[in-house]
């Protein structure tokens, strides 16, 4: 398994990381144990998880069981600041919130640290310099290596950099966002913030929820133990023409090279320089051997061309 600089920092990760969402709601102890023992078999070192994943600290919790001693060997990535109960208090990106949000993780995870911390999405009731000041506190206690966001828009990326830069702080190194063939927004704006800033990007939906796996078809519903079949919201974001007019027009160039389009997903992903790891969940080991067996193909200048026409 190949791997990747974090932006500007020494924090190396694998280029296929495991999302961990599925784990305690996709996937029971049993089920989430399988995949990430094949995980960490196949050489991924990036676990990239949340405490509001798997029905509100599931996912941590199974993490924490199952790695044991192997902790030490991965990138461990967890999130705070979506919300974790019914009453709307307990989200956001204050510093009570940082401070309590990072205790409970650790405790869930069975860790005195997390190599990346990452604010899940912006927070516009938090001045910046708050998040940040409190941040820049976890890593000073040796509870957090790094620093990421996810999901914020690129003028509060910009801001971010410049509070910590002006204060001395420790500042962002990655960026998590949707980011795949299907879903390219980020592009405009927030990729050039984070190639001029020295950041990482880490795509998380690289398969737009499975329509870039090669497992759906035009015109059949989604077959019952799919991620369309369960999250209808999710099936009616990606199952429309446009997408579907896009994935025909790439599963023919990948047939014509003898290639699959979760290969093509994969390995497009990672032509761009600024993706460090690309994020995609599993539920089952077979999965995890595709994955990394899919981010192999080297595209070439021609093909990265032929691919934007077909996707435009």
């Amino acid at each position: 398994m190949k791997t990747r600089n974090l932006g500007r920092s020494d924090l190396k990760v694998s280029i296929v990381g495991l999302g961990c969402n599925n784990f305690g709601m996709r996937t029971d102890l049993r089920e989430s144990r399988a995949v990430i023992d094949a995980a960490i078999d196949r050489g991924i070192t990036l676990f990239d998880t949340a405490d509001i994943y798997g029905n509100r600290g599931g996912s941590e919790t199974i993490l924490g069981q199952v790695l044991g001693d192997r902790r030490k060997s991965i990138v461990l990535a967890t999130k705070v600041g979506k919300d974790m109960d019914d009453s709307g208090r307990m989200k956001g990106s204050s510093r009570r919130y940082i401070m309590s949000g990072i205790e409970a993780s650790l405790r869930r995870l069975r860790t005195d640290y997390v190599d990346l911390y990452q604010i899940h999405e912006w927070d516009p009731l938090t001045p910046l310099e708050e998040t940040m000041r409190a941040l820049d506190d976890l890593v000073r206690q040796g509870k957090v290596r790094y620093l990421g966001c996810s999901n914020y828009p690129a003028s509060q990326v910009v801001e971010a950099h410049a509070i910590a830069g002006d204060l001395k702080l420790q500042g962002f190194i990655s960026c998590q966002d949707q980011y795949s063939l299907l879903a390219r927004a980020i592009e405009k704006e927030l990729i050039p913030v984070i190639e001029d800033k020295g950041m990482a990007l880490l795509p998380f939906f690289p398969l737009a929820g499975g329509l870039l796996s090669g497992k759906y078809k035009r015109h059949e519903p989604p077959a019952a133990e799919t991620r369309f079949a369960a999250w209808k919201a999710l099936a009616e974001r990606y199952l429309n023409d446009r997408n579907w007019g896009i994935v025909e027009r790439l599963d023919k160039f990948c047939a014509e090279r003898g290639r699959s389009l979760l290969e093509l997903a994969f390995s497009w992903l990672l032509a761009r320089p600024v993706v460090a790891s690309v994020i995609a969940g599993a539920t089952k080991p077979e999965q995890i051997a595709q994955n990394v067996v899919a981010a192999n193909w080297a595209l070439s200048p021609e093909d990265l061309d032929e691919i934007d026409t077909l996707t435009s």
